[in-house]
């Protein structure tokens, strides 16, 4: 049975897609097989991938069972790492989960087929609170949050961790900072203020150009900068996060 990792936030532009994109290759370089499910209709993460945003039916015949998802699934250049790509009727699952039976529970049944093939499934999920975002929390094991150390990300933090808590089945909520700048002394004093907060942990993934030539790159920054701080800290952050799996494993 694989172990569902989302990464989510409320607020976009907070590092969500380059955790996903990160963690899965990782994940994957690990020896696991790893498949990553690009849910936002940007497709950030597909392009990232170079595959192409389009999924046959769109996002309604998807979560309405009238797709397996097996003839979805892309290969990357990564061994051992797939891809289900965004589309761009994501836009619209909304709609489509809310015409569905028993809506919260439909992502979980997509990726029922293959649950047994991956080890890991990770979720890069647009920024909302919504019913893809309840969906989301049904199917997940855990939501793994970036946090920009600001005062209004540690109020959507605390936010969320109540949102979550009411949801049916509620997931782990694993946080870790992101963008960090250890020059300004706002992102200290909000990291060093969040650091015993349960949930939170302590790998940081720093304010890089290494993560932000990505997109230009269209690669995991352990292939184009694998000695660069950026790097490093991703690995940390994988390696944290297996921990924390390991001492709460999933059902």
């Amino acid at each position: 049975m694989s172990t569902v990792l989302a990464t989510y936030n409320v607020k976009g532009g907070v590092g969500k897609t380059s955790a996903a994109v990160n963690l899965a290759y990782l994940a994957a370089l690990d020896g696991a097989n790893t498949l990553l499910w690009d849910l936002d209709p940007q497709g950030a993460s597909t392009y990232l991938f170079r595959v192409r945003p389009k999924i046959k039916g769109g996002a309604a015949k998807l979560v309405r069972g009238k797709r397996h998802i097996s003839g979805l699934i892309k290969g990357t250049d990564f061994e051992r790492l797939d891809l289900l790509p965004a589309d761009f009727s994501y836009r619209h699952m909304d709609l489509a989960l809310d015409s569905a039976k028993r809506p919260t529970r439909r992502l979980s049944r997509v990726l029922a087929p293959v649950a047994d093939e991956y080890d890991y499934i990770f979720l890069d999920c647009p920024p909302s609170i919504s019913l893809v975002s309840e969906s989301v929390f049904e199917a997940a094991d855990a939501l793994l949050v970036p946090l920009i150390p600001t005062t209004l990300s540690s109020r959507t933090f605390h936010q969320l961790r109540k949102v979550v808590a009411a949801s049916t089945r509620a997931p782990r909520v694993l946080a870790f900072f992101s963008m960090v700048d250890g020059r300004k002394r706002l992102h200290r004093e909000v990291m060093e203020s969040l650091s015993t907060e349960q949930g939170v942990l302590s790998a940081a993934i720093p304010t890089s150009s290494d993560v932000e030539r990505m997109g230009l790159h269209r690669s995991v920054v352990d292939r184009s900068a694998p000695r660069r701080s950026g790097a490093r800290a991703y690995r940390a952050l994988w390696r944290e996060i297996c921990d924390q799996l390991a001492t709460q494993p999933h059902p």
